[in-house]
């Protein structure tokens, strides 16, 4: 497998509280990769240890070849946090405008990557507001504008779909297998939702600090004899005891 994020004997403590234990991980270029498990489970501490955001205890991260952390990648990083990193007295197009102007694109570029990403999450008609008056669902949609703004290789979405419609979440979706299919980009997400675990190509089951299984929806299924990821994840939850 041609990896695009390789996670070996990964372990996060603080304190005596050991959050992640020996992760081990590979994801391949251009897959839609879901981190599945209930909350608590490690998802988003493993996925800021991707973007490189906290360190790990031991153990290590290598994204496009290159050892995490790096400032080198934040080019190639796009990043949608589970908590709304916005600035409320700025628009939603002066919040687009500011994080887009820390890379690398030449202004014409700008404007196009600002209004592909206002577009993609059905923001363009609020973008003269202020985020102080955008509600949850509207400012979840700004993140993940934000996080797609600059072109990134990678995204890495940590719980995307929290607070948004059915019908949108469903063209975010969409869009993302667009992403995918059309321009590889490698995706991870983060979910809870297991119809949402269904479109990814493969996924790791997280809980407690470990990988239960991994591997596509198909084959976990087939390999615990379960007609659904949720029956999946209750059966690897039995072995693991």
């Amino acid at each position: 497998m041609n990896s695009s994020i390789s996670i070996n004997k990964l372990s996060k403590a603080y304190g005596k509280t050991e959050i992640l234990n020996q992760v081990d991980l590979q994801i391949a270029g251009g897959e839609i990769f879901g981190l599945i498990g209930p909350s608590g489970s490690g998802k988003t501490t493993l996925v800021k240890m991707i973007v490189g955001i906290d360190s790990p205890s031991s153990g290590t991260v290598e994204v496009l070849g290159k050892r995490v952390p790096n400032l080198l990648l934040l080019q190639d990083l796009g990043y949608m946090a589970q908590s709304d990193a916005l600035y409320p007295e700025l628009t939603g197009k002066e919040n687009l405008s500011f994080f887009a102007s820390l890379y690398k694109m030449k202004k014409s570029r700008l404007k196009e990557r600002i209004a592909y990403a206002a577009d993609l999450v059905q923001l363009t008609d609020e973008l003269g507001k202020k985020v102080s008056a955008y509600s949850g669902g509207m400012k979840r949609r700004l993140s993940l504008a934000i996080a797609l703004v600059h072109d990134p290789k990678i995204l890495i979405l940590d719980e995307p779909t929290v607070g948004i419609d059915p019908e949108l979440r469903l063209s975010i979706w969409s869009e993302l297998m667009l992403l995918k299919r059309e321009q590889g980009k490698t995706i991870i997400v983060t979910t809870h939702v297991m119809d949402e675990a269904e479109k990814c190509d493969r996924i790791a089951l997280v809980r407690e600090g470990g990988i239960l299984a991994s591997g596509t929806p198909a084959e976990l299924k087939k390999v615990y004899g379960a007609a659904d990821l949720e029956g999946v994840f209750l059966q690897a939850g039995r072995g693991a005891l």
